[in-house]
């Protein structure tokens, strides 16, 4: 039994856990979920003397902490990528424990741009700014059950505090609200004819999906950091339209640029945390407060902007009410500048 279960093991971690320690579903919460696996199968190896496997399996788990170092906010909760909530898996306290426990160290501190090439998610970081961008595909392609229609989509801390939420994942099943989580309205990303990104379906289906393509990341020459991409996931429409995003973060703020390849109908999402709330509004700026007292401001460019009542999932079975800003994209493009104060 222990020979065969090695064998099945030694087979799937090149499989599951990619170059950059991700787990391959690039679901954050799942991500979690395996770490936690790979943590009791180096903890059982030790307890029953088995030295070469607890080695060889140990060798896994520093990649897998600094992905989830990267893919957390300045809550210490993870970043809501594809199906994830909060409650499910270990906290990552809990996680960080366990590995020093066994003797496994924390992560060095992370850089101020980090790209999880293989993952295809990004983290950037300009005090008291936090960006987290999803320039990655939707998942394997032979078992994306847990994608959503998410691509590039981001979310944003500011000041310790959530700001940009993705809608999260509160349940599970083949029902409308299940499908409405994973569509690509319930995320910080541009929707285009009102219709998905990838085509999710049932509980856990997906037909045509959104690839990313030709991804940059990297320094400004101004300074700060830069990631873009675009994806294809509404190729099937007349035109073949294709989307554009570009990312900056800098000590001043964050900057986000939105381009269509047609004219079709397409506007930009961005979801606020339900603490955070809207004090002054006109058709192209935004003023937000954020708990603590802090504010930020937002310039438009595009269309005019309208606010939206939606909600958000942070755990299974919790709804919140919150709001979300909408910018049409008027001639093809449009843009939305975040500046603190």
């Amino acid at each position: 039994w222990l020979e065969r279960g090695c064998k099945i093991i030694e087979r799937e971690i090149p499989e599951q856990i990619l170059a950059d320690g991700g787990q391959f579903e690039l679901s954050p919460m799942y991500h979690a979920l395996a770490l936690e696996d790979m943590l009791d199968l180096v903890n059982l190896a030790q307890a029953f003397g088995q030295e070469q496997l607890a080695a060889s399996w140990r060798g896994h788990v520093p990649s897998m902490l600094r992905w989830l170092q990267a893919m957390t906010h300045a809550d210490d909760e993870l970043a809501f990528f594809n199906d994830s909530a909060m409650g499910i898996a270990p906290s990552n306290a809990q996680l960080r424990d366990y590995a020093s426990r066994l003797a496994i160290s924390a992560p060095e501190p992370l850089p101020s741009l980090t790209y999880l090439k293989a993952s295809g998610y990004v983290r950037m970081v300009a005090d008291p700014f936090i960006l987290h961008a999803d320039l990655a595909r939707i998942g394997p392609d032979y078992l994306p059950g847990h994608a959503h229609a998410d691509t590039l989509s981001f979310e944003m801390s500011y000041a310790g505090h959530r700001v940009f939420v993705n809608s999260g994942t509160s349940e599970y099943g083949t029902g409308w609200e299940r499908l409405r989580q994973r569509g690509t309205a319930a995320h910080n990303t541009v929707i285009v004819e009102g219709l998905d990104s990838s085509e999710v379906w049932s509980g856990f289906r997906v037909g045509l999906r959104a690839r990313p393509k030709a991804i940059s990341v990297g320094a400004n020459p101004c300074g700060g950091q830069y990631a873009q991409a675009t994806h294809d996931g509404y190729s099937y429409l007349p035109g073949r339209p294709v989307v554009c995003r570009r990312f900056e973060l800098n000590e001043r703020g964050l900057s986000i640029t939105d381009t269509i390849s047609t004219n079709a109908k397409a506007e930009a999402r961005f979801h606020l945390h339900p603490l955070v709330s809207v004090t002054s509004m006109t058709s192209d700026c935004v003023v937000l407060a954020i708990p603590g007292g802090r504010q930020l401001r937002l310039q438009a460019e595009g269309g005019p902007l309208r606010l939206e009542e939606t909600t958000w999932h942070p755990e299974f079975g919790v709804s919140i009410p919150n709001y979300c800003l909408v910018l049409p994209l008027l001639a093809g493009s449009a843009s939305l500048s975040v500046e603190g104060g």
